[in-house]
């Protein structure tokens, strides 16, 4: 019951300061203190406008805001978000375009699950669906997953990448971002060894700890450094009763929202008090760009913690994926079995989350793949989240992804079915 007090704590204090910038905004609006005008009725105005957007912000899942598109046609055409795989921990959705002819390219766009909804990356799939039929894993909120279904963690994980493939069939080009890398690397190794046929026609990795000792960051460190009794012991907490995944462990979006936060804390009060002095000097707006960015930042959302503590324990601090020891429902992956999926790396040379190095990592690993199918990229200049959101992205990588994906559509021929073929033949 423990960690279910300060599960519900947390949430307390989260709930009073929400109170208290609603109160603090309404009590300045009140009309009769316009007779007598102060300066410090305006900051404390303001102050209650940013603070209670804040909070609010901290429990809503952001929607996508991608309502239409303008086609090649000069047309809009609505977009509709439809689920095509619908699981507890998460479903696979797609971005469809109405009214226009099917794309030949078809990107599945894996969404890290590492404390922020999958609307985190709305700017690239917004860059993506131009030229493409957009797909993305989209992680559900474990507070609101009951404790009947089960358990969540690296390798169930891999499985439903592994699902979402093959439901989408070979004709698949996979980008994964951030966290779910190692992963989706074994996810395809997997599906080479276990089902050829279903393997996506490329894998590009953008960011992603494959070898996180390759070039160590402040987020190995702490993997290396805290033990696991320590994380169980501290980042674990039981859902509150007020949500319908009550009991379940957790590690809290609100924790990992003071992690993120205290990494840059500088630039985060400076960036509010700055928000709060345009907000008193009425030059804040709804969507500026304060607002929009932190609308999305602030928004978290509580992992599974199995997920959690197995993702430090086999990714960071055994390196299961960086020495090819990762096991899945009891069989041993070898990513060395990739031998037809091409598969690119993309770094940030400024990327203090997985510096470069890391994810470049992948390509070593596949021992089976003809060096013409492999290829990196390290942008200058970029940090983590420019790689595949900013103008790094936009400008740079992304036409280079799109070009790789191009040079690596023609449909693959698995070792399997090549073997197939010949024995068809000898009869």
């Amino acid at each position: 019951m423990k960690y279910m007090a300060t599960y519900d704590m947390m949430e307390a204090m989260r709930n009073t300061n929400q109170w208290l910038g609603a109160t603090a905004k309404s009590m300045a609006a009140y009309p009769m203190f316009s007779l007598m005008p102060n300066p410090a009725l305006q900051w404390l105005g303001a102050w209650g406008d940013v603070t209670e957007r804040s909070f609010e912000r901290m429990i809503a899942k952001p929607d996508w805001g991608l309502d239409s598109f303008t086609c090649a046609d000069g047309r809009d055409h609505l977009i509709d978000i439809n689920t095509v795989v619908e699981r507890p921990f998460g479903d696979l959705i797609h971005f469809d375009v109405t009214g226009r002819e099917t794309q030949p390219r078809k990107i599945l766009l894996v969404a890290p699950m590492s404390g922020h909804y999958a609307t985190l990356l709305r700017s690239t799939v917004k860059s993506l669906i131009r030229d493409a039929e957009v797909y993305v894993t989209d992680w559900h909120n474990a507070r609101d997953i009951p404790v009947s279904d089960g358990k969540f963690d690296v390798e169930d994980y891999t499985l439903y990448l592994v699902d979402f493939m093959r439901e989408l069939g070979p004709d698949t080009h996979v980008i994964a971002v951030c966290q779910p890398a190692p992963l989706t690397l074994a996810a395809t190794a997997y599906l080479a060894e276990q089902d050829p046929n279903a393997q996506p026609k490329s894998l590009t990795l953008i960011g992603g700890p494959i070898d996180p000792n390759a070039n160590a960051t402040d987020v190995t460190d702490f993997g290396h450094r805290v033990t696991m009794g320590q994380l169980q012991e501290t980042a674990i907490q039981r859902v509150g009763f007020k949500h319908k995944g009550v009991g379940r462990k957790v590690y809290p979006g609100l924790l990992q929202l003071a992690s993120f936060m205290s990494m840059n804390g500088e630039t985060h009060s400076k960036a509010f008090t700055d928000q709060i002095l345009r907000a008193a000097q009425g030059e804040a707006s709804e969507n500026d760009k304060h607002n929009k960015f932190y609308d999305e930042y602030l928004a978290v959302m509580d992992m599974p913690a199995e997920f959690y503590l197995s993702t430090v324990e086999r990714i960071f601090k055994n390196g299961e994926i960086a020495n090819n020891e990762f096991v899945v429902d009891g069989h041993k992956i070898d990513i060395g079995s990739i031998t037809t999926v091409a598969v690119k790396t993309v770094e940030g040379e400024k990327d203090d989350i997985s510096a470069p190095g890391q994810c470049v990592a992948a390509l070593d690993l596949c021992t089976g793949l003809p060096d013409a199918k492999k290829a990196s990229h390290i942008e200058p200049g970029a940090g983590h989240y420019g790689i595949f959101a900013g103008r790094s992205w936009r400008d740079n990588i992304r036409p280079l992804v799109l070009e790789f994906i191009d040079a690596n559509s023609a449909a693959a021929k698995p070792k399997a079915k090549k073997a197939a073929k010949k024995k068809t033949a000898a009869k």
